[in-house]
Parts: structure tokens; sequence; C-alpha cells
């Protein structure tokens, strides 16, 4: 049924729903390509404060053109506490860690290791929310784990997880507990003005930070490189993440969310198409064990009710077991 509806949607629309993955892998490249001439909190400031402008301007206009008088900002003390939280790991530290991750891991590479987070939620999830991996889930959490440790080698084979790869697995870290607190968040304040607030607010350390440890951040940026900040600020975050709640809301939302996975696959293509990045034959492997293993975490309850009925299907072409006709059969009978 549902496979049906989305065949007849119009190829824009269809199109629209790859958009939100297709402009953050592409962002992360823009902004690798950008760090050659500026500083990496500069550029997490300007992946947040602007966005965060636009949406809030958005949320704002949507709700005097709908005639509802809605509030443009968190309600209460707990309301702020929770987007300040929310602020401070969401984007402070997840864009702060990412723009100094980019520097050596690159663009493709870092955005493997930041999407490996749904494993780092459903570990979370257990603990904070009593939902259970399975074996198929914690099977996959090791898995994933070796995945990003090959990820972690080097040329030589040596594991090389300081600098980058340590960056990146922080911003992973980081994204993975506001995703966790987002539930949390959207009990207090509506998710879209949450959103914008939350890029406001978690910039204003990284503008602190930068004044007090970076210099010269923009004198030697050029036109293009300019162009490149901006695409990664309107178009890798506020567009961005418009379309993603928009159809996050509309459509299946576990079916959705499996696109996730076109995100480093666009910034591994144009990382290395418009970058020259090049990852040794071992960190191959681990991309792809990596991206199997998140993949079977967002899946693991459909796997699991398929999985033991894939096995019986086996024993029974081996002969160890009664063939589903026959069981059928017996119970007739």
């Amino acid at each position: 049924m549902v496979q049906s509806n989305k065949l007849s949607q119009p190829i824009w629309q269809r199109l629209l729903m790859i958009a939100p993955f297709f402009l953050w892998g592409s962002a992360m490249v823009a902004m690798r390509d950008a760090l050659s001439e500026t500083t990496p909190l500069f550029i997490a400031i300007l992946r947040l404060l602007p966005a965060g402008i636009l949406v809030l301007a958005f949320r704002i206009w949507q709700g005097r053109a709908s005639g509802a008088s809605q509030p443009w900002h968190p309600q209460g003390l707990q309301g702020w506490l929770w987007v300040l939280a929310f602020a401070l790991v969401d984007a402070t530290c997840f864009q702060g860690f990412l723009a100094q991750g980019l520097q050596e891991t690159g663009a493709g590479l870092g955005s493997v290791l930041i999407d490996s987070q749904p494993l780092v939620v459903a570990l979370l999830a257990t603990w904070f929310y009593g939902e259970r991996l399975g074996v198929l889930g914690w099977l996959s959490l090791g898995l994933g784990v070796f995945g990003i440790g090959l990820i972690g080698l080097g040329g030589g084979g040596s594991l090389q997880l300081g600098a980058g790869v340590g960056w990146m697995l922080l911003a992973s870290l980081s994204m993975a507990i506001g995703t966790v607190m987002m539930p949390k968040v959207a009990e207090v304040a509506d998710p879209v003005l949450a959103t914008g607030w939350h890029m406001v607010l978690g910039s204003l350390p990284l503008i602190l930070l930068s004044a007090l440890t970076e210099s010269e951040q923009w004198q030697h940026l050029s036109g293009i490189h300019w162009l490149d900040l901006l695409y990664a600020s309107v178009m890798g975050s506020a567009v961005a993440y418009a379309l993603f709640f928009y159809f996050a809301s509309q459509e299946n939302l576990t079916e959705f969310s499996s696109l996730t996975f076109l995100t480093p696959v666009f910034a591994l293509f144009f990382g290395s198409t418009l970058l020259g990045e090049t990852l040794t034959p071992q960190q191959w492997v681990g991309v792809g064990i990596t991206l199997l293993c998140v993949y079977v975490i967002n899946h693991r309850q459909k796997w699991q009710e398929r999985l033991p009925l894939v096995w019986k299907g086996i024993l029974a072409e081996l002969g160890l077991a009664p063939s589903p006709v026959e069981v059928r059969e017996g119970q007739s009978k």
C-alpha cells in the first residue's frame, strides 16, 4: 500500500524527499573546501547562526500567515532550559566537533562517521527509554564498532583514532545525545521553534571561543568560499531541516529516515570528484560494514520478525525441519 502510494507520487516530490540528504552531504564538501581559507569554529558559527535566524523568521511568518497566535519562543523556565541544553549538545558541540574533524577526515569519511550515530542512539535508548536491542541489535552494534575501527586504519594498517576521527566520533556522540533529547524538548517547545532557537543559542559559545582562540577568520576568504559557506548555512541547514521536518511529518518515519544513508553516499561522491579525497581499501570495507550495521539497527524490529522465518526456510531446504507447506498440512489434519 505504501509502495504504491510512493510510486504514484510525482517525480519532483520524490526528488524533494531526497533533497535534505543531498544538501547535508554536499554541505559537508562545501565546508571542507572552505577550510583552506578560514577556521573551523567560524565555519560552525556560519552553519548555525544565519540558519537559525531563517528558521525562526519562517516559523513566525508561518504563524502570522495562518492567523494563529503562536508564541515565538519556548514557554516557561523548563522550556528554555531544555532548549538551552539541546543547543549546547546538538549545536555547539556537534557543529564544533564536526568542523574540527573535517580538517583531517575529509567530507566523505567524516559523513560516514557522523551517520554512525544511530548505533549510539540505539544504545542510549535502551538506557533512557527501556527499548530492547535484541540479539540482532547487539550484533549490529558490535560490528558497527568494528567497522568504525577499520575506518580509523591508516595506509600502514595502524589504528589512527586521534585528531579527525576522534573529533568526528565526538560529533556523532553529540548528535546521538541530541536525538535522544529531542522527544523531551518537543514536550515543552514547538519542534521547529526549538530547532531555530537551538541554532541561534548554540552559536553563541562558538562565537566566544572563536574570538578567543582563532584569528583572521574571514580576511582570506575568497568569493567562491563565501558562497560555499552561504550554501552550507542556507541550503545545508535551514532548507535541509525544513524539508526534513516537513516530510518526516507526512511520510512513514521509519522508511523516510532510512534515506539517511544517502547523506554519506553524496558526501563520498562529491568529496571524491570535487576534492579528490581517497580512502584505503580497509577504510572502504569499514564504510560498507558501518553503513550496513546502521541500516540493520534502524530496521532491527522488522528483521527480527523475519529472521526466524528465514532460518526455518533454510532448515527446511536442508531437510532438517518441516517445510511451511508440511506444517500447514499437519495443522489442517
